[in-house]
């Protein structure tokens, strides 16, 4: 069962074990990328890198899944792309507080949160970005 599967609102844990798991493998390749792109000079090094980037990973994506969960529950509005909004947001507070910089905090809550939005909104809608169009 996939994380569209689900109904908004409803089994938070199973919605952000699913955006935990997505998290973390986005996490584990993009550490991957960033240790063959820059070399660490000891195994630890790289072992430090790995986990660091795929736990800050893992954490964004359990973070948004439950805030997007909890704030359908209690706003009372399960489709609401707002709820999306608001868990992307809390993701990129979190990435602000990581790097300990209020702008990147600031950026990164405005920029997931809005792309989750539109990504809510392309669902509902039925936009999409490949395949022949719909007549």
């Amino acid at each position: 069962m996939g994380y569209w599967d689900l109904e908004e609102g409803k089994d938070c844990v199973a919605k952000t074990w699913i955006t935990t798991k997505v998290a973390t493998a986005i996490g584990l390749v993009g550490s991957a990328y960033h240790i063959v792109a820059f070399p660490p000079e000891t195994a630890v090094e790289a072992l430090t890198r790995a986990t660091s980037g795929t736990a800050t990973m893992a954490a964004m994506g359990a973070i948004f899944g439950m805030a997007t969960c909890l704030s359908a529950q209690a706003r009372d509005a399960p489709d609401d792309p707002t709820n999306y909004f608001i868990g992307g947001c809390a993701s990129g507070i979190f990435l602000g507080a990581r790097t300990h910089s209020a702008i990147t905090g600031t950026t990164a809550c405005l920029g997931l949160g809005t792309l989750a939005m539109f990504t809510k909104i392309g669902k509902k809608e039925g936009w999409r970005l490949t395949g022949p169009p719909k007549l």
